[in-house]
Order: structure tokens, then sequence, then C-alpha cells
């Protein structure tokens, strides 16, 4: 979601069906050796003292210009509820990405904690209300859009933070490292990413019943929007026809309100052509207003990952998704521990099949689901060192998996287990106890 709002230019000549097809084959999937990565982070922005009062826009409008100042290796975005995005540059190792993106959140923390405030790493704000933070034509039309199918859009827009992996598509010949088995890849493996990196247990103060209460948000937004396509042997022919057939969110106009269109693909919009034509600009943002689990947009963008708790959380996440799809061994390893999660899917499209909703629901309680996880955590830890991540990387995942994949469990227990000691009048501060910023 760090795409920002973009001015309309001048339209050129209309698209065709065919021309689509053709832009999206060859934009979306650009094939070559694995050699980039990168990782987008979101935050919630909370009081430092007490993170259950609001902070005011007027505030937050303050402080933002104060990071703003702040040289930075990343991109800074703000997301419409005020969330913060750092997304990195393109790195050539995983000790290069970490190195910037710490460097960048350790500027950026500085700037907050002087007016008392704290990135904080949950998936899903615990306390407070979907609120609209920026005012935008994006933001108004995509919430005039996302309204049509209940109130999960706004929650997603405005309560939710995740950490994001990017990762190159692949080389075009078949293999370990070959975009097909990338792509398909991304979408098993991402229902154990889910279950293992679970941290949105709680709305309103209360259990929803889900240990990934994001992914269960994205999941109500609807197929269309939120989800993925089908997978068959083709993944350009897959994402070409899932866009085309896609709904538009809105109809860009500079003279005015952007037009919100009910049920109108961009199939069926090049084919009116009302309210007007399409054009090459228009698919191109109407590809921003996709928000499946994984984006293909030249790289794949793995979106299905909750905020982690701590100052550094983020590495781990990081880390494994990375060795498991660069190091030829482990992604061999990956893609012969997750195939069998495959049947799970019943065929249907993630997220919304019944594997990915066990991961968002229980987690690593599923027994497959924890099995997966250690064999996929195992295959992570003996290629970390092969991509020369440095020993703190690779001690970080090693304590993750014996805090929480050993055990079957998750970030988000930790939040339940907090919130049941609340109740027993053992209170604290802040979410995730000691590993709160300070």
């Amino acid at each position: 979601m760090s795409d920002s709002a973009r001015g309309c230019t001048e339209p050129p000549d209309a698209v065709t069906e065919a021309e689509v097809d053709a832009l999206v084959r060859g934009i979306c999937f650009k094939t070559g050796p694995p050699r980039r990565l990168g990782v987008e982070v979101e935050w919630l922005v909370h009081e430092l003292r007490d993170p259950r009062l609001p902070v005011s826009p007027e505030r937050l409008d303050a402080v933002y210009a104060a990071v703003r100042t702040v040289p930075l290796g990343s991109a800074l975005t703000v997301e419409p509820g005020g969330q913060l995005e750092l997304s990195s540059p393109p790195a050539a190792s995983l000790t290069e990405c970490v190195r910037t993106v710490s460097a960048d959140l350790a500027a950026v923390r500085a700037v907050l904690r002087r007016d008392g405030l704290a990135l904080v790493g949950l998936g899903h704000d615990p306390w407070h209300p979907p609120r609209r933070f920026l005012r935008e034509p994006r933001y108004d039309a995509m919430e005039a859009c996302l309204d049509r199918t209940g109130p999960a859009g706004r929650a997603m827009m405005c309560t939710s933070a995740s950490v994001q992996v990017c990762l190159d598509a692949g080389y075009e010949e078949p293999g370990p490292l070959g975009h097909v088995r990338r792509w398909w890849l991304a979408h098993q493996l991402g229902a154990v990413l889910v279950a293992v990196f679970a941290n949105s247990p709680l709305a309103g103060d209360r259990p929803t019943g889900w240990l990934s209460t994001r992914q269960l948000r994205w999941a109500q937004i609807g197929t269309g929007r939120a989800g993925g396509p089908v997978l068959d042997a083709d993944p350009r022919a897959a994402w070409a026809r899932h866009v085309l057939d896609a709904p538009v969110m809105c109809v860009r106009d500079d003279g005015g309100p952007w037009q919100v269109p009910r049920g109108l693909s961009f199939r069926e919009w090049i084919r009116s052509g009302a309210p007007r034509p399409p054009t090459r600009a228009d698919l191109d943002y109407h590809a921003t207003t996709l928000f499946p689990p994984v984006r293909p947009r030249g790289h794949l963008e793995l979106r299905m990952i909750d905020a982690q708790p701590g100052d550094d959380g983020w590495i781990v996440p990081l880390a494994v998704t990375t060795a498991l799809f660069d190091d030829p061994e482990a992604a061999e390893t990956a893609y012969r521990t997750v195939k069998p999660l495959a049947e799970r899917t019943h065929g249907m499209a993630a997220p919304h099949n019944p594997l990915w909703r066990d991961a968002a629901r229980v987690g690593l309680a599923d027994p497959e689901l924890r099995e997966v996880a250690a064999g996929c955590f195992a295959a992570a830890l003996r290629a970390l060192p092969r991509l020369g991540a440095a020993t703190e990387v690779t001690d970080a995942v090693e304590a993750f998996r014996d805090r929480y994949v050993a055990r079957g469990r998750c970030p988000a227990d930790d939040l339940l287990d907090e919130l049941r000691a609340t109740a027993r009048g053992a209170r604290s501060p802040h979410p995730h106890g000691k590993d709160a910023p300070s």
C-alpha cells in the first residue's frame, strides 16, 4: 500500500485488450538471475507512554515533517491511517538491505522519540478504530470502493501494518530459481509465513478469534481486489487475465472527483470505452489498486507477513524468506516441504482458500503447518551462512525458531498471553512487554 497518488496527464491513445495483455506480461515478470532484494516495513505510530492514547493528526503532521528532513537511504511514505513505511532501495545482499533499513529506522525513531512517539510492530492496531489521516483523491476513492464490501477495507487502510519482502522474479528457465517455481512457491509458502509471523490477534482490545486479524481483513475485502489468480503453468498469462478481469477502483479525473464505478472490470472498461477510454496510464494505475498476497511488479512482492514486534523483528521474516527463495538448495527444500500443503487449497486462489484461512486463524497450532515451518526454518538456517548473512541475523532467526516455531507458537500468542495477564491484574503498558520500543 505504499503507492502514492499520481497526477493525471494528457491521455494518449486508448489501450486494447491485446495491448494490455502484452504490457502486463512484459512488465510484471522481468526474469534473470536473482540478484536484488528489498523490504518494505510498515509501522503503527503510538504514544510512547501509553499506546492506547490516540495521536492527533496535527501531531503526526508535525513529527512527519521533521522526519522528512532526515537523510534516509530508504523511501519514506505515510499510509492512509498515518502508519509510517520505509521502502528499502534494491540491495545486492541481505546484509546490505538489513544495514540500510536498520540505520534508517534508528534515525526515524530518534525523531519520533523526541516527540514522545514510537514505531510499534503490530499487524493490526489492537485498540484504535480506523481513522483516515491522509485526504487525497486516491484514498477517497479507495475508501468509497472498499466500503461496498464492509468495514474491512477501512481497517486495512488505516489500522494494519506489514513486512513486505521483495525478490527478483527469477530465471526464465525452469528449476529451483525459475520464475514459474518462485511464483508457485510464493503462494504456497505464503500461508506458512502467515502462520509463523501472525501478530495481530486483537481489535478493540479483544481477541478476534484469528491470530492474524490483518490477514482476515485482507480476505474480507474480496477476491477481485485482494485475491490472487488461480495458479497455472504460465504466471504471466494468469496475472494478465487477473488484471483485465479485476474491478476498476476508480476513474481518475483532473477536473473533479474521481468516479468509483461499480462492478466494472478493466476488460469491460476497454470494451465499453465509458466513461472514457482507458489509457496506458490508467492500466499502470489500475495495477497499483490490486492487493493480492503476491504482487508481481517486475519483481515479486510478498505482502502477507504481519508487522513484527521489537525494533529488529522485521529482520527475521526478511532473512528467512530471502534464504528460502535465493539459495538454490534451500529453495528446493522449501518446495518439497510445502508441496503437500497444496492439496489443502482445493485449487482455490490465495488467500481465499482453506489453507490460508487456517494459517491466519490458528497459526502453528495446525500440526501440518508447524511441521512445514520447522523444516523451512531448518533449511533457511543452513542457507543463511551461504548467503553471507551476518551472525546476528542468523542468531535472530535461530532465536525466533526456538521461541516460536519449535513450540508451535507465533508472536500473536504473546499478545494473547499478555491480555490474559492484564485481565488477572498484571498490566503491561506496551504490547509485547520488554520488546516494546524504549
